[in-house]
């Protein structure tokens, strides 16, 4: 199972491969950079689940980096893991204040930082730390591939499945049509824009067949989300 998309922001090479190999082991899709300017790109264009920021990196400093994360709309809520070699109370207390969600001292291990994601993941983000997922009255099993709402089961194929999949682990987030071809289509060559509309219409008949409220929510000039408010 994915277990979500983590930024690794990380200048030490050694350190850096070591901790690719193990995450990726644990079934996190991982994206790394050693540069601060180059996170805060990569954090906008593709927004992860989880942060690991290293304090002391190239161009824009951790610390730094962590606080422009905060002041975005796209990345408020993502959770931030600060990695540093300063162990004094008054570090971690300004790591703390900025925005970090936890700290972590160097030297550490690798299943101790993996340990200390998980948990913060099933504080910010449950949804990622099991096999099933829940909005409003739909139910997923991811595992199994099954999808019900309301008690009923809802009949979907495996694109539509996938792209509820993606809505359901970032409810209320808001995703251009470009950004959901990224997250459930991987930019197929030969898939277009246009296809996200046609996806999202047979998805809503398949969830609203029982007359259910929509819960797929057009936002104009924005792109689609997983919201109980009525579309704009």
């Amino acid at each position: 199972m994915n277990r979500g998309r983590l930024l690794l922001v990380e200048d030490d090479k050694a350190l850096s491969e070591l901790l690719l190999f193990n995450f990726r082991k644990e079934g996190f899709e991982v994206e790394h950079t050693s540069d601060g300017d180059e996170a805060l790109m990569l954090a906008d264009e593709r927004p992860p689940d989880v942060v690991i920021l290293d304090w002391m990196i190239e161009g824009v400093p951790g610390i730094e980096v962590c606080r422009r994360l905060r002041r975005r709309e796209a990345t408020a809520n993502v959770p931030i893991i600060m990695l540093t070699a300063r162990g004094e109370e008054t570090d971690r207390i300004r790591g703390l204040e900025t925005g970090a969600d936890d700290y972590v001292t160097k030297p550490f291990s690798p299943r101790e930082l993996i340990a200390r994601v998980g948990a913060v993941l099933r504080r910010v983000r449950p949804a990622l730390a099991g096999g099933s997922l829940s909005f409003a009255d739909l139910e997923m099993d991811v595992s199994a591939h099954k999808v019900r709402r309301g008690g009923r089961t809802v009949a979907l194929g495996p694109t539509e499945f996938r792209l509820l999949r993606h809505f359901m682990e970032h409810p209320g987030r808001v995703f251009s049509r470009e950004r959901l071809l990224d997250a459930v289509w991987s930019h197929d060559a030969d898939i277009e824009v246009r296809t996200v509309d046609v996806h999202i219409r047979r998805l809503r008949k398949a969830l609203n067949e029982g007359g259910e409220k929509d819960v797929i929510r057009t936002v104009r000039s924005a792109g689609y989300s997983l919201d109980e408010a009525e579309s704009d």
